[in-house]
């Protein structure tokens, strides 16, 4: 009966995905919203990565509350996680060694990971990329890390520092934006460059590397804290 039932709502579900598949249709042009971000971001920001324009810009405030999420997410995962004491009255088991293929992969991969995370921050204004994708990519190379060496701590009090002085200077710039441009986290503090150089977008740069730098450190504790 439970099968038959499965079956009956996977079949329906089927149906329903068909029916959108079925009646979508490809939109020959940008609708005018879309439109007048696309203009703006290449015209204002002088930056060709439009979706980071949006998000380090147009609605940074926005971007700033993820941010506070994510470390209230690591703040509370502290508190959740935290050791409570022995309980078990023996000795606890030594954790197994990841082997030599780990140890080498971790030698041979971590500074490619790192290498690579910078870049993706850096050339976020001009091509995919940003914050948040490189910062993760960061934490993923601390993840490598505890792999290789399951016994080696991370200093969480260290990158707890570190993000929150991050966050003042994310905070910073944008009260200077308020001052100096047309609004929070207003890039045009700085100068605009121009487009698809390195060295343009105002302070779009960075405020992206601050964001990537912020969100590596708070993925980086969340994994110590399942971890430990």
């Amino acid at each position: 009966m439970r099968a038959l039932a499965a079956c009956a709502i996977l079949a329906g579900l089927a149906g329903v995905f068909g029916l959108v598949v079925a009646s979508h249709a490809e939109p020959a042009a940008l609708r005018p919203l879309a439109a007048a971000y696309v203009r703006a971001s290449v015209e204002e920001l002088t930056t060709p990565n439009v979706i980071t324009g949006i998000l380090m810009a147009y609605r940074s405030f926005d971007t700033l509350g993820e941010v506070a999420v994510l470390y209230m997410v690591a703040a509370s995962l502290g508190l959740l996680l935290q050791p409570i004491g022995d309980h078990g009255g023996g000795p606890t088991e030594p954790r197994l060694h990841p082997g030599e293929i780990v140890e080498s992969g971790k030698q041979v991969l971590f500074p490619m990971i790192l290498t690579f995370g910078a870049y993706v921050i850096a050339n976020g204004h001009l091509s995919a990329g940003g914050g948040f994708q490189g910062g993760a990519i960061l934490a993923s190379g601390v993840m490598l890390l505890m792999i290789a060496n399951p016994d080696a701590a991370i200093n969480v009090a260290a990158l707890g520092l570190l993000e929150s002085a991050v966050g003042v200077l994310f905070v910073a710039i944008g009260i200077l934006g308020m001052i100096h441009a047309g609004g929070f986290l207003d890039p045009r503090i700085l100068p605009a460059g121009t487009l698809g150089d390195f060295v343009s977008a105002g302070a779009i740069p960075l405020t992206s590397a601050l964001l990537g730098i912020k969100v590596g450190a708070e993925l980086s504790v969340i994994l110590q804290k399942f971890r430990s």
